[in-house]
């Protein structure tokens, strides 16, 4: 919505985010609204002639049909499997800037594409921050279609509630052909305990617990913007 005081925070925190990319990079994208809001602002950049040669790494088969249209050059992970930057968003981000990403349904590869990553940014509006995550968010588990019934069960076993993702009334399908489960699990007193269990788990392919990964957090605010930076350590 063009009214909507949430989207200009994050198209602020998106341009900022932009401003940090430099010609000859290799740039991570994301899924979703926030890689639409990077992509229409770096082809301004080299529209105007401030920003050449830059090669995109997009985290789904959308994204990467969005950066072609506007004439970015986009590449996968395997051609160039180091990233410099990566611009991305969240669904939610607590103190330590860990994340919950995943409601774009590109998970997994977001997730590779972030550890190929030497920096990586998230852009959020300020309703994104959570003093502990799993209070604003639900988490998405991407699974093998196979097993998912057994998935759905080992998930309420650690205390989720799990919703099949559906589709125009079918299971939704990533683009790797998996399935996701939607899981309430506010608030998660032990992120990390969390994810090693879903780590473990052959069924699962990936998880939208993010640990670790974020460099930097740039919140769009009514006046501006923020940034929140990883402390060493």
């Amino acid at each position: 919505m063009v009214g909507d005081p949430r989207q200009r925070q994050k198209e602020r925190a998106a341009d900022e985010a932009v401003a940090l990319v430099e010609s000859g990079m290799v740039l991570g994208m994301g899924a979703g609204s926030t890689a639409a809001l990077v992509a229409s602002r770096l082809a301004e950049r080299i529209a105007r002639g401030t920003l050449r040669d830059v090669v995109c790494v997009p985290c789904s088969g959308v994204v990467a049909q969005q950066l072609r249209k506007l004439g970015l050059r986009a590449l996968p992970l395997a051609e160039r499997p180091q990233v410099d930057l990566t611009i991305d968003g969240a669904d939610e981000v607590d103190p330590n800037l860990d994340l919950i990403k995943g409601a774009g349904g590109a998970l997994l590869r977001e997730k590779m594409v972030a550890q190929a990553s030497r920096r990586e940014v998230i852009v959020v509006d300020e309703g994104k921050m959570s003093e502990r995550l799993g209070t604003r968010a639900l988490l998405p588990v991407e699974i093998f279609p196979f097993g998912w019934r057994a998935e759905e069960q080992f998930l309420q076993g650690l205390g989720a509630a799990p919703m099949l993702r559906l589709r125009q009334d079918k299971p939704f399908e990533t683009d790797e052909g998996h399935y996701i489960l939607d899981c309430a699990v506010a608030p998660i007193s032990d992120t990390r305990a969390l994810a090693r269990a879903l780590d473990e788990r052959s069924g699962v392919a990936g998880h939208g617990l993010f640990l670790g990964l974020a460099t930097e957090v740039i919140v769009g605010t009514d006046n501006g913007f923020r940034r929140i930076r990883r402390i060493p350590g």
